[in-house]
This record gives structure tokens, sequence and C-alpha cells, in this order.
């Protein structure tokens, strides 16, 4: 379902009034509509008891997309009040389906006890309100996030024609912004893929389409929550700083776009900001540009279907930990164009695939890590629990194992990495004293404090836990002291605990020095009963032994809590040297397992691949079983005038898309600091990355297939510069002939004439490949095919030279098509080529001339080729008008023999 974007008066801004009508409905309802008043845009969760429960409009629209029952609770104005509700202890799957489903949620709790609220009055409401907005971007909970991806919150903002982006991830309290021109913020948006995005209402119509475009939320703020000198003031208040200088050299319109997003989270969060990193400036084009449709072309994150399965991203994978499988996301999704960045990447992958023992150790060591991330996350937003503690714990307990593993010799991203897990021992010593091994989720459920950690509580778990024993000692030093061995201490629900005694020791009992210390509470015909202050103070502490135990651990929580968020800092760094350490290693594994190789990247224009191979295809044919992947080299050296573009020729299904994505793919990898599938590679610099690879229509936005085709043919044609790489498939493909073929011939000459770039332009217009003699830069390629009987068999190979037909109909055959409709093609294109050779005969006097069901009695060359069947062979010499029925008999047996297959 989608939802109209909300803007921030409908979240901070007090609903007024409440109008006359309150004056009819209930209190409880009153309240319920001044709350609801002050959050139009979002459903309102109304805790009642242990339910979240929705009324009117909300309680509608969650029932269906809940598809729970819609029920109804008193009247309204004479009308029945809509009604759902979902329980508090379920609440966050619910959260998460209307979270999907386009909607943003107000929490409204209970903010005092119902007995507090009673002493006010009979009629008395118990105090609620929102205590915090969920939206896409503000997700914390593990439950509503996914693990392996961020969850980015974006804000872009326009200052005096200057652009920029700032995004964050709250669970992990990721802090970044750039300098973003409006006509970068597409790109940019697919590659960051933010869950939702802030505009300014001022200007929020204009990008409201590609924010749309991009699969993000879009919420409008007042112009207020963008202006830059507010939003300086807000971040400096954050961070406890007077100035921003020490985190960066910040433009207004960064400035403006970070404190949107301050001041959001304020908004929703209500006032409990998230643990922040300090905002961290990404340079304007360090790393590669890809805009949408090539990241979709490519399914570098996500296949063409939408999910993980069959992307890049998950053909690679083999972190062991959630922050390292984010960081990994992160370098496909923005490939560096920084060559000290790329080499150093570089070097630590290559040190672990030297050291094999050592890359299995750090592996084993970190699987056992926690996401001390998000942990430190919800502990700042006091949405954690004692698991958050634990996970802490746990996790520099593992960084302290895996520095013990990294030696002094390694690269310096190692090196560097061991420096950040180290110096935690006092934090961790306090953690492991005070927490159990295993504790549970949530606070109230208690017994996650170590026993022997404190006093109180191990003598207030006592209580709890052994109350009986507790009586039955003091019992027995009563005995002891009074010389009475009958006495018991006796329990009921009008006296409590008691001293009991029989009657023939009451006068001992009454008379000093006992009279002084037992003091007297009733008298029975068989018994009397006493207490003393000690029994009365083990009675109040057992009757509330549970309460303070909890109690207890709740103020131990609150300091362990305060503690690790004081070292949160060290504890993020920590947490990001893991991910570092653990994306190495996989990457090392994964180039070891694969025989990947490391790439020579430098500044220069060169791009040699050397038996290169498509890592998802690759993948995909073993785990089938099937035929192993033909390797293929590419080369594309600088060309005499400074172009270097292969145009590859071949049948449909020999591989042509195959090859073109393998090539961009092993450019995208080396960048972003992996080894690569190739037996060699050494690629020069790529500053962009451009594909047009297959296409779909745009019915939403009224474009053909061939009218998306053009506008993303002219968006590489229009931003590629002599750094890009650029892979073109079947370009004119969507029109006629001549057209097509006419704008393929001009797009190739624009990219060698004007762009100059390296580019891989695959086509089946053979006229083309006369360009190879006429642009220096233009060299032909070819995938090899052979055919066999009348078909053809795909080899797979790319090879020096251009094709001579594109074998349409042999595919058509493979794929299916009635036998009668391909030898009807098969004429035709017979007909229409010797045509062509012959002159040019007018098409419609050609296909005039073409039976319409010739195709099906007409043999083909190939079949002629075979002969006649044996049984033709037989049949030609058979008069059957000179068989005997006996002679006829036999004759059906021979040929039933004949037909036999072998």
């Amino acid at each position: 379902m989608v939802r109209a974007p909300f803007v921030r008066s409908g979240f901070d801004r007090p609903g007024g009034k409440v109008s006359a009508e309150a004056e009819t409905v209930t209190p409880m309802m009153a309240q319920y509509q001044e709350i609801k008043a002050a959050h139009p845009g979002a459903l309102l969760f109304y805790r009642m008891g242990d339910f979240y429960e929705m009324f009117f409009d909300d309680a509608v629209a969650a029932a269906e997309a809940l598809d729970i029952a819609l029920t109804k609770r008193g009247k309204h104005l004479g009308q029945d009040i809509p009604m759902c509700g979902v329980p508090v202890h379920s609440s966050e799957s619910y959260l998460l389906t209307l979270i999907r489903k386009g909607f943003r949620v107000a929490v409204c709790e209970q903010l005092e006890d119902p007995a507090e609220a009673r002493k006010r009055g009979s009629k008395a409401v118990v105090k609620r309100d929102v205590v915090r907005l969920v939206t896409p971007g503000t997700l914390t909970e593990d439950s509503l996030l996914e693990a392996r991806r961020h969850n980015f919150l974006a804000a872009f903002a326009e200052v005096r024609d200057a652009g920029a982006l700032a995004w964050v991830d709250i669970s992990t309290g990721a802090f970044r912004v750039t300098e973003c021109p409006p006509v970068r913020l597409g790109p940019e948006l697919a590659r960051l893929a933010p869950r939702e995005v802030l505009l300014s209402e001022a200007s929020g119509a204009d990008w409201a389409g590609i924010v749309t475009d991009s699969g993000a939320a879009l919420t409008l703020l007042s112009r207020a929550s963008f202006d830059s000198a507010s939003a300086e003031r807000r971040l400096a208040a954050l961070f406890g700083v007077d100035t921003l200088d020490g985190f960066g050299s910040f433009g207004r319109a960064e400035i403006a776009a970070m404190g949107a997003i301050v001041d959001y989270l304020e908004i929703t969060q209500k006032g409990k900001l998230p643990l922040l990193r300090p905002p961290v400036r990404e340079a304007s084009g360090g790393t590669v540009q890809i805009d949408a449709a090539t990241r979709r072309n490519l399914e570098l994150t996500a296949s063409l279907s939408g999910g993980r399965e069959g992307s890049l991203l998950h053909a690679i994978d083999r972190t062991v930990t959630a922050p390292g499988a984010r960081l990994l996301e992160r370098r496909i999704s923005s490939p560096s164009r920084d060559l000290p960045t790329i080499h150093a990447r570089l070097a630590a992958v290559r040190a672990l695939v030297d050291d094999a023992g050592l890359c299995t150790a750090l592996r084993d060591a970190l699987r056992k890590c926690p996401d001390m991330d998000r942990a430190l996350s919800r502990l700042a937003l006091d949405r954690g629990g004692p698991r958050d503690l634990a996970a802490i714990r746990n996790g520099l307990a593992q960084a302290a194992a895996v520095a013990a593993r990294l030696a002094d010799d390694l690269p310096p991203l190692l090196t560097g990495a061991r420096g950040a897990l180290v110096g935690h021992e006092a934090l961790r010593e306090v953690l492991e004293a005070a927490l159990v091994a295993e504790p549970p989720l949530l606070i109230r459920d208690g017994g996650f404090i170590a026993r022997g950690h404190d006093a109180d509580l191990d003598e207030a778990r006592t209580l709890r836990d052994e109350g009986r024993g507790v009586i039955a000692a003091m019992q027995a030093g009563f005995a002891r002291e009074t010389g009475i061995a009958s006495l018991k201490i006796k329990h009921n629900n009008v006296l409590g605990y008691f001293i009991e005694v029989t009657a023939t020791h009451a006068e001992r009992m009454l008379s000093p020095p006992l009279a002084e210390r037992f003091i007297h509470r009733q008298t029975t015909a068989n018994a009397v009963r006493f207490t003393t202050v000690e029994l009365s103070e083990l009675e109040t502490r057992i009757l509330n032994a549970g309460n303070r135990a909890l109690e207890i651990e709740k103020r131990l929580y609150d300091g362990l809590k305060d503690a690790v968020l004081a070292k949160a800092g060290r504890v993020g760094q920590a947490a990001g040297a893991l991910a570092e350490i653990d994306l190495a290693a996989a990457l090392a594994d994964l180039a070891r397992g694969e025989d990947w190789c490391e790439p020579k990247v430098d500044d220069s224009r060169a791009f040699v691949i050397e038996g290169g191979r498509h890592p998802v295809v690759e993948r995909a044919l073993r785990r089938q079983g099937g035929a192993p992947f033909i390797a293929n080299d590419c080369a594309l050296s600088d060309g005499r005038d400074g172009a270097a573009i292969w145009l590859l020729t071949g049948p449909n299904m020999a591989g042509k898309s195959t090859f073109l994505r393998q090539n961009a793919l092993i450019a995208l990898l080396a960048q972003a600091g992996c080894f690569v599938p190739a037996a060699r590679a050494h690629i020069g610099m790529v500053s962009q990355l451009f594909s047009r690879v297959g296409a779909s229509d745009d019915l939403a936005r009224g474009r053909s297939t061939f009218m998306v085709e053009m506008v993303e043919t002219a968006a590489i044609l229009n931003q590629a510069d002599d750094r890009a790489l650029v892979i073109l498939d079947e370009i004119g493909r969507g029109t006629a002939t001549y057209d097509g073929l006419s704008i393929a011939w001009a797009t190739l000459e624009h990219l060698h004439d004007v762009n100059r770039c390296r580019a891989l332009f695959a086509t089946h217009y053979h006229e083309l490949t006369a360009l190879a003699h006429k642009l220096p830069g233009v060299e032909n390629a070819t995938v090899a095919v052979k055919e066999w009987e009348g078909d053809v068999i795909f080899l797979h190979e790319v090879r020096k030279g251009a094709a001579d037909r594109s074998y349409g109909v042999q595919v058509a055959r493979l794929a299916g098509l009635p036998e009668a409709v391909v030898e009807r093609a098969r004429v035709v294109l017979e007909t229409l080529e010797r045509g062509e050779r012959e002159g040019g005969r007018p098409q419609k006097t050609l296909i005039d001339d073409l039976p319409l069901f010739s195709a099906v009695r007409a043999a083909t060359p190939a079949q002629a080729a075979k002969g006649a069947s044996a049984v033709d062979q037989r049949l030609a010499g058979v008069h059957p008008d000179e068989l005997t029925p006996k002679q006829a008999l036999e004759l059906i047996y021979e040929l039933k023999t004949l037909a036999r297959p072998d």
C-alpha cells in the first residue's frame, strides 16, 4: 500500500484543542483523539494494558494491512468505533509488516501505573504519550532489520545552487555526507539504496520522482529543518563541540543536509538521539560513478528479480559477521578511485591468501563475533537489553583473540585494525564479572546479573528463591534461644509470618527476658503467637524480594550501559576493525577457493584480462553440475586515437552478454579491492562504469522498451569520459532494421570520436564490422560457434574477427519453436539473403513467391545431405501390386525393424 508523504508538522506540532465533540466521548477516547491529532501522518499504536490498539481509520487500514480482525468498541457521535489491536509482546513483527507496506507508526505508551491514575479519581485516565515514531529509515531492532544490509536514512539539501547528500544508519551510528549536484542525486541514491529520504517542502516536488524511483520512502520536512545556520548549531550541540571544523570542511549544503537528519531524529526518537559517530565527508569523485541502470543490469547487490540470490554480492559473500557483510556491500556499491586505498586493500587480501593458516584462524575467531555496532545503537536509544551488553562483552573478547593472531609484519590495513582491537580489558572485565553467560533478551525477565557480583542482589534472590530455608533457619535460631523445641514459624493471610508456641509455654514467652524480644500478637485456645522485629523485617523483604531483585538488576544494568556508552567511540572502532579483517579474510578465502588472481590496478588506460570468468554464472554452472565455464581474454588497448573498442558479433545464446558483463564486473571487483576471476588482470583506473544490457518497458512513465534503451544510451553518450568503461548490447534492436542500424552506427562512432573511452559493443548488425577498417580504435571480435548437421553448437569462445551470420533460426529451433515455423523461417531467410546478393528484389515480390506451407514439404539442404533413410530405400524398390499377403506382412515386419532407432 502506498502512503502519501508526510511533513514534519504532522509530527511535532500539537493538534490544538479538542473539539466540542470530545465532550460526548469517554476520557480515554478524548485522550486518543488528542494524541492522534498531533500525529496525523502515522498509525497510532495506543497502549492499553498488554495490547496496542488502533481506532477509526487507523484500525481499518491496519486490519487490512496486517490481515487481522476488525472489531468495534463503543460509539462515537452515535456511530460504532472501528478497532483492532496487536499484542505488545509480538508487536515487532506487525511493525515490520506495516513499515514494509509503506506505513509509519507512532508508538504511544502508558507513562504511569494505572494505580497512580486511580489516585486522581475513578475517572482519571492513565497518562500516555508517543515515545517513538517508527519510519523506514529509523529502525534499530534486529527483528526489523536485515543483519547483512545497511538501513540508511538520507537527506538532500540545496543551498545557493550547491547540492549535498547526507546519510546515516542509526542502527550502527555511521554518518556521512558528500557534495551532490542535483544531476547526481539519482546515481547516488542508487549507490546507497536508502530506505527513507528527507527533502525540504520548498524543493521536494523537484526531486520527489527521483526519490520514488530509487525505491525509498519520501519524507518532507519544513524549511527550518534545512536551515544551515540552525543546522550548524544543532550538529555542534549533538557532538559537544563549538565548531565542526575538527570533523572537516563542510559546505553550507552539506551542513543543511546533516542538520535535517539530526532534526528528524530528534522528532522521531522523541529527544533520545542515537549514538551517531562524527560525520565523515566523502570526497566527490572518490568512487566509481555507476548509475541506477548499470547497477540493475549488472545485478550488483540484487538480481533483476529483486532478491539477493543471483547477484554479484550473493555470489562472492563469504563474510562470517554481519558488519563484514555490510562492509562488503558498501565496497561493491562504491568501488574506489583512490589508488593507495585500492592497493592497501589488495595487500591485506594478498597477505591472507599467502597465509592460509592465519586466514582460517581469523575466520574461526570472527564467527563468534556478535554485531557490536547495532548493540551499541540500541543501548544508546534505551531499546537495548542484557543481550546487547553480552554482545559487547563477547565482541571485545573475540577482538582480543583476533588481535593476538595478527603479527607486526602484516600490511598496514591489518596492523592498523589490530590497534583498534586492544585496550578494552577494563570494560570487558567489568562486563564479564557482572553478566551471566547467556542472559535473557529483556530486562524485565531478570536473572542476567551473575551471582556474587552484588551482595544486595544475592540477598534478595536468596529471599525470593529460598524463603522457606531462611525461615527454617530463623525458626531453629529462635528455638535455641528460647529453649522451646516445639516453636514454629507459620504464615497466614491475616497475620503474615508469626511465631507460634503451645499454651504450655505461654507464661515463659510472656515473661522477661523473652517478653522484651518477642512481641505478643494473638492468643488462641491451644497456642500463643508472637513476632519479632527481625521476623517482620524478613517478612517484608521476602514479600518484596522479587521486585527488589529486579530493581537492583535494573540499576546495575543502567550502570553497565553507562560504562559501555562512555567507551562507545573505542568500541565502535573495534567493531569497524573486526569488519575490515572479516572482509579481507573472506575475500582471501574466496580468491583461494575460486582460483582468482590479484589484479594490477594503476593510473593507465590499460584493460587486459586473461582467462576472465563471470563469477555469478560460473558459480551457477558449478552448482548445477554442468559444463565448466569457458574463460575468455579481453584486451582493450589505448588505440591510435585514444579509443579502445571491441565490436562483438555472434549468435544469441553464444555468451556475448555474459562476456560483456564479466569484464565490467572484473573492473569493479578490482577497484573494490578484491581479487578477480581471471588468470591475469591489468586494470587502468576506471572512473565511470556504464552498462546498457537488456531492456524492458516502463509503463508507469509511458516509455516503450526502445524508449528506455534510448534514454539509457543517451545518458552514456552525454556523461562518459575517457576513463569510463562502457558495455553496450544490441543498441537499436527495438526499432526498424535500418533505423536501428543507423543508431548503432552513430553511437559507435560517438564513443570512438567524442567519448574516447574503453568499450565493449555487442551487435547483430554485421554491417558495423566495416567500421573496424575505418576507425583505428575499433577491433572486431566474435563468439565462436560450430555447425553440425544443420544445428549450431555454442563454443562460448571469444576470438578476433567478425561473424558472418547470427544463427537466429537455429537458436529458435533450440528454443522449441514448432518445426514448421523453423523450416518456414529458414526458407524465408535463404530467399531474402539470395535476393540481397542478386541485387535486392523488392521484399514484397520475394515474400509473394514463397508458398505459405512450402517449408513443410520442402527438404532443407541439411536434410538432403543426410540422404534417404533405410526405410525410404527399401520402399523405393517395392511394387505393392506384386506382393502376396504373406509378402506384405513380412515387409511390414522388415520396415518396422528398419525404422527402429539404434
